[in-house]
Formats: structure tokens, C-alpha cells, sequence
């Protein structure tokens, strides 16, 4: 995928597409996304997507607003749970286990409204923000996508282009579930680039102090002594996965040098991960829910992480 980021001027319009979805019940991984989500090695697309959202100055001043991981001591590790607890139920679970996972962040994003104190952006003061508007769903959906594949890509295997469009279009199963209108998100890797490409151009994505400080609890969380270490790997990986535009806008610093090495870790992760057993690479509810495919009546039982 290319790494910067026309559209209209304002949110698409429905278009004459179906999301893939069940006939009933809630929305589903399908056979592509599963394949993809079913790598813990994934985790590495949850901060820089985080950071890309971040971007958008209504999703920085709601989560600013309403969050805690950047003001408790600890307040990332809840997140992080509610986060792959979601992922791992929407993916691999049962229907219930779907439908409890869309009310969960229902319920959270319920809570999440405002109004911007100042400025930000192309959005004056004053202006209003929801968890449940489809303009920013869509451009925190967006971003998950986009980052998995990249993560996926660099870290695990190529997807060819036609499995890339695969999973744009399965990822659009979530859109009824949050009460995005059908047709908004993007249903192929050339409408994910031409929609975050404009967000851009439209100036709509503006990296402000508000985030900045957000980024910093992300790319610095408490952790103990010994996790010093990992988490500035974590922290090199984050910022070296961020589109150059954004990583500017967050005053990161960054060369070929650091690309290369990058690059270069990345190609022995995905040595590593070869030569890893699945049942040590992937995620324990993935293995669950292939098991209940083969046998109706484990379908009856709840992924674990």
C-alpha cells in the first residue's frame, strides 16, 4: 500500500454495494480477514493505527476528552484489553460473542461527545464531535485496515492485489454493527488509498498539540524496568509504520537509515515467525473457531484469548 495518504468534499453517499455481512445476526470476519487476524504478530498495527486516528483533531479532542489510558498510570493496559477482546470476538467468536462485542463499543462510544474547546485544523471552535458519526468510524476503520495490511505485509507475507481488495471488502461487514450507512467504507485497497489520500488533501487529518500529547503516552507508557527494552522497539516500529505526512506532523524523526533498519527487522520477524508453530504464532480463539467449524457443537463456546 503507498504510504501517503481526491475525494468529494464531504462523506461518500451510499453506493450500490452490500456490505458482506450474515443474513442475520451480527457482522462476521470472513475467511481473508480471519486469515490475517489470526496473527498476534497483528498487535503491531494497534499503535500506529491508534496514532493515525489521533490525527483527525475530533477523534484527538473525544479521546483527550474521554479516555484514560493517558492520565492513569496504567490506563493503556484496559484499553489494550477491551481492544484485542473486541478484535478476538468479532473475528473468531460465536454470534453472541459478536453481538456482545458491537454492544460493548456501542455503549462505550455513547459516551463519547463534545464540542472542540479552540480551534483545530480546518475545524473551527465549537465544533461537535460523536463517537457514532460515520465520518469519523469511517476514518478510524480506515486506519485499522490500512495498518493491518501493512503490518501483515511487512511482517508476515505479501497479500496479492486481489486478496488486498478481498479484505477491504470483508472489513465492511462492521459497517451496519456501528451504524455506518451502507457503501461508506472503502471496498477495495484502491478506494482505502483514494479515501485516505483525500482526507489528506482536504486537510481534514491535522496532527495537533492535543494528539501530540496523546502520542506520547502511547509511544511511552509505564512499563516495567525490564519492558524498557521491547517497548523502544515497539515505540521504533510505531513511528516507522506512519505515513511520512503524519510522522512529520508529529515531529518524529526519521531517515533511509531507519527505514533500512526497519526493513530489516522486519525481515527477520518474518523469518522467525516460519520457523514458529501456530500454535505459538496465533491467536488461541482463531484455533477455537476453526475447530467449531469442524464441529458444530463447539460452537456453543466463547473464544479465549
Amino acid at each position: 500500500m503507498r504510504t501517503k495518504l481526491s475525494c468529494p468534499a464531504t462523506a461518500p453517499g451510499p453506493r450500490a454495494v452490500s456490505p458482506v455481512t450474515l443474513a442475520d445476526g451480527p457482522p462476521r470476519a470472513g475467511p481473508l480477514a480471519s486469515k490475517l487476524q489470526r496473527e498476534i504478530v497483528l498487535l503491531l498495527a494497534w499503535s500506529p493505527a491508534i496514532l493515525l486516528q489521533l490525527a483527525h483533531p475530533l477523534v484527538a479532542r473525544g479521546v483527550a476528552d474521554h479516555g484514560t489510558f493517558h492520565t492513569e498510570r496504567y490506563g493503556w493496559r484496559p484499553r489494550l484489553h477491551r481492544t484485542v477482546d473486541a478484535m478476538l470476538r468479532l473475528s473468531f467468536g460465536t454470534e453472541r460473542d459478536a453481538q456482545v462485542a458491537l454492544e460493548g463499543i456501542n455503549a462505550i462510544h455513547d459516551r463519547v461527545h463534545g464540542h472542540l474547546p479552540e480551534a483545530a485544523g480546518i475545524f473551527p471552535a465549537g465544533t461537535p464531535y460523536s463517537a457514532h458519526d460515520p465520518a469519523l468510524l469511517m476514518w478510524v476503520h480506515a486506519t485499522l485496515v490500512h495498518m493491518n495490511l501493512r503490518v501483515y505485509e511487512l511482517f508476515v507475507d505479501r497479500v496479492a492485489p486481489e486478496d488486498r481488495d478481498r479484505y477491504c471488502a470483508e472489513a465492511t461487514a462492521i459497517a451496519g454493527g456501528l451504524g455506518i450507512p451502507v457503501g461508506w467504507l472503502p471496498r477495495s485497497a484502491t478506494e482505502l488509498d483514494r479515501y485516505m489520500d483525500g482526507m489528506l488533501a482536504r486537510g481534514e487529518i491535522a496532527v495537533t498539540d492535543t494528539a501530540r500529547t496523546l502520542a506520547r503516552a502511547i509511544l511511552h507508557p509505564h512499563v516495567p524496568r525490564l519492558g524498557a527494552p521491547a517497548t523502544a522497539v515497539l515505540r521504533f516500529i510505531t513511528i516507522g509504520l506512519l505515513p511520512p505526512a503524519i510522522r512529520a506532523g508529529y515531529g518524529f524523526p526519521w531517515s533511509a537509515r531507519r527505514d533500512t533498519a526497519l526493513r530489516g527487522l522486519a525481515w527477520h520477524v518474518r523469518t522467525l515467525l516460519r520457523l514458529t508453530p501456530p500454535v505459538l504464532r496465533r491467536w488461541p480463539a482463531a484455533r477455537a473457531a476453526a475447530r467449531r467449524s469442524e464441529c458444530p457443537a463447539a460452537a456453543l463456546r466463547s473464544p479465549r484469548a
